[in-house]
């Protein structure tokens, strides 16, 4: 039977509603001083060039402007934007501004103006001489092309993850276990596909943004809308030339970020602007630099191979990825090594062998970044998709072939880092997601006359729960004077209500209600170190850290009440309401514990705790989608999705549904619309929201979302992490439906109408 508890597995409204419900001012530019410069970037409009000249004197007479910035003006070290732990894996490969312009968008000169229309009148008043060079823009070609992306001397590499900017590479790699080549030779069948992922853009309804100013004392103060207020910080230090320590960065609200916001993509150039002038300053990305110099998910082709016999028992997965980076590397290295990691320990219950393989290529096009899924997503559309293939091929209904071969609670996984898998209901998400879609019913195609036909697909995802043994957390738990508590932490609440699942966390643990749990977060000069909200790791890691902390108090809390029982604090426990002492049964309450701690007391009733995990457990997910589709005009419409999901034991059920349904919503968007294309130029095409299509909710249909629980031992009250894995399901398993309505396997995303209307059956 499932243990009741007072606050987690609760839907506790969010801390923050009705500040955001009314309207309140909680978003960067409500809080940005009113009289901050505005600032602009000037883009270079060429995907690879060298800045022969700028002249700004005409622009810097323009009434209002402050100052015009060029490539002249800033440091001259490498750094990289990536917010990753250091030593980070990205390359050291930006400047402020460069001479070398790499992309369409690259920033040229920065200008800095009492207000946005002088800017903007500046902007057009400055001239630019460039010598154009020619671009890479196929990344099939870029490895060791004549052309070089980066030819920089001082281009630098932290880890050794194989990258040669001589070549074009961000990193190169290579594992597996087991022999795969000879498991296939006595493999009955053998599928050999290869899949593409174009790119995607977050499309976060607010965008990228910072405002900067001098604090009283002479420090830099950021004020970003960021996922990693820590990292932002070191960023900015090695980027401007100062220390840390004159660096305070907090987030306040944050109107979306799905990864974008890992990424340092707007920081640096307000804060160049504040320590150059002394004055506040704001940069507010429009939407169009968010889709054309932003930060999307890594274009990647995968080539799967997939080895089984007749029966549907996968015996061996074979991997080669191509990752397209653009003209940066941030994130490279580390989004396609999740092609691997999240897919294949799926099959942990029939896979004697496995290899991968990976290139990670500089080209002159946008850089792409860290977005929801980081790499997992194009690699569970490949390898669901060759599952789903295979099934097909061999007639076995393609979730039985997943029961089968899927991974089980209490198996290890060797493709997963030798990990077991603890707390595992896959196999469960699977049977409940077949009864409550009703997949025997509707897995068989169905012609519904005018042409129209619908059909089903399935597919499942891993995911993890953190970075282990690299990304750690802190939280500080302090009891206030009228015997409530202060939580304190570093990571940053997206709107996924991180800050009311942590307090949930904390007030199941001091026995108190989550109202008497006032939090605080995000903050360099406040909060603890938290390495940032990324990598699913949020409820998973900080989680830990904060039951640590409230155990640490509770201590701290006994020692005081032991003084005030005259009793060994031995004899005391902590009952919620206050400590008790075992032997007489008295007790003293814990808003008089905290009144006696302000005075005569040498006991600090507060605790700061911090954890890091050496294991990543992964959430689990079973999706299955119904489509209605045209056959004539290839239009296809999403009438019921239905997923289960395993995220352990959900502290918040109300939103993780909320995560997921959203998640599912992306992944819709991304297998159906959201297409980014480039002209021959490598100028983006699609660079607003009128060109590039997300789905709304009334191209939805049904969504239905439910739990099945297990309890992971490492993490807090068994919870596990559901931020990004609810994004992974939605493209095999529509493009298995597209498949059975239309008997034609799309293996690019994004499936368009078009698409379908004119690709053949295959022989």
């Amino acid at each position: 039977m499932e243990k009741q508890y007072q606050n987690v597995n609760h839907a506790v409204r969010k801390k923050d509603a009705m500040q955001l419900l009314l309207g309140k001012g909680v978003f960067v530019d409500d809080l940005a001083p009113r009289d901050a410069l505005t600032v602009k970037l000037l883009r270079s409009p060429h995907a690879n060039a060298i800045v022969e000249s700028i002249n700004a004197e005409i622009a810097k007479k323009v009434p209002g402007v402050v100052d015009v910035f060029t490539w002249e003006d800033v440091p001259q070290t490498r750094f990289a934007i990536a917010g990753q732990t250091y030593p980070e894996p990205s390359p050291y490969d930006r400047l402020i501004l460069d001479r070398h312009v790499r992309y369409v968008g690259d920033p040229v000169a920065i200008i800095a103006a009492e207000n946005e229309k002088a800017a903007l009148k500046a902007m057009k008043l400055i001239r630019v001489k460039y010598q154009v060079l020619p671009a890479v823009l196929d990344y099939h070609t870029a490895k060791d092309n004549e052309i070089l992306v980066h030819d920089e001397a001082d281009w630098e590499l932290l880890l050794p993850v194989g990258g040669d900017n001589r070549r074009n590479l961000v990193s190169v790699d290579e594992m597996g276990h087991g022999d795969v080549e000879a498991v296939m030779a006595d493999c009955d069948v053998v599928i050999d596909r290869t899949y593409h992922t174009k790119a995607c853009q977050q499309a976060m309804m607010e965008t990228f943004r910072t405002c900067t100013q001098l604090d009283r004392y002479g420090r830099l103060h950021v004020i970003s809308s960021t996922q990693i207020v820590f990292h932002v910080r070191r960023i900015l230090s090695r980027a401007l030339g100062i220390p840390k320590s004159r660096i305070r960065v907090e987030k306040p609200r944050i109107g979306g970020g799905f990864g974008a916001k890992q990424t340092a993509v707007c920081e640096v150039y307000p804060a160049f602007v504040t320590v150059k002038t002394g004055r506040p300053a704001k940069l507010i990305f429009t939407r169009e630099e968010c889709q054309t110099a932003g930060s999307p998910r890594h274009e990647m082709e995968l080539r799967v191979r997939l080895g089984a016999d007749r029966d549907g028992h996968i015996r061996a997965l074979d991997m080669t990825v191509l990752s397209n980076t653009g003209a940066y590397g941030e994130h490279g290295s580390a989004t396609v090594g999740l092609t691997r990691e999240k897919t294949a320990p799926l099959y942990t219950g029939g896979l004697e062998a496995h290899r991968w393989r990976s290139e990670v290529v500089y080209t002159n096009l946008q850089p792409a970044g860290a977005y929801r899924g980081f790499g997992a997503t194009q690699g569970i559309f490949a390898v669901e998709s060759a599952v789903n293939e295979l099934a097909e091929q061999l007639g076995i209904d393609p979730t039985v072939i997943r029961e089968k071969n899927m991974v089980r609670e209490g198996m290890q996984m060797p493709a997963y880092y030798d990990n077991m898998a603890n707390a595992c209901a896959l196999d469960r998400c699977m049977s409940h997601c077949r009864e409550m879609f009703g997949w025997e019913q509707r897995y068989p195609v169905r012609d519904m006359g005018n042409g129209k036909v619908r059909a089903a697909g399935v597919a499942m995802a891993m995911q993890g729960s953190c970075i282990p043994d690299i990304d750690m957390a802190s939280a500080t738990v302090k009891l206030s004077d009228d015997g409530t508590y202060n939580l304190i932490h570093g990571a940053a609440d997206m709107g996924t209500g991180s800050d009311t699942i942590l307090s949930q966390i904390a007030a199941e643990c001091m026995g108190c209600s989550v109202e008497d749990v006032a939090v605080f977060s995000a903050d360099t000069d406040v909060s603890p170190y938290d390495s940032g909200s990324y990598a699913s790791s949020t409820t998973y890691v900080t989680g830990k850290a904060v039951v640590k902390a409230c155990g640490e108090l509770k201590e701290k809390i006994c020692a005081v009440g032991a003084k005030m029982l005259s009793c060994p604090v031995e004899e005391t426990e902590f009952v919620g309401s206050g400590v008790r002492h075992t032997v007489t049964g008295k007790e003293v309450s814990i808003a008089d514990i905290s009144y006696h701690a302000q005075c005569g007391n040498t006991v600090a009733v507060q605790a700061t705790a911090s954890h890091t995990s050496p294991v990543s457990p992964p959430p689990y997910m079973v999706g299955m989608a119904e489509i209605e589709l045209d056959r004539e005009t290839g239009h296809v419409t999403v009438l019921d999705y239905m997923a289960v999901v395993d995220c352990g034991l959900p502290i918040n059920p109300a939103l993780a549904r909320a995560q997921a349904e959203g998640g599912i919503v992306q992944g819709i968007g991304m297998a159906l619309y959201e297409d980014v294309n480039y002209n021959a130029a490598g100028r983006p095409i699609e660079s607003s929201l009128m060109q590039y299509k997300i789905p709304t909710r009334l191209d939805m249909g049904t969504l239905r979302v439910e739990f099945e629980h297990s309890c992971e031992p490492t993490g807090p009250y068994g919870a596990k992490s559901v931020g990004e894995i609810v994004i992974n399901t939605p493209g095999p398993a529509i493009a298995h439906a597209i498949y059975r309505a239309t008997g034609v396997w799309h293996r690019e995303l994004p499936i368009l109408p078009e698409h379908i209307a004119l690709a053949k059956v295959e022989e």
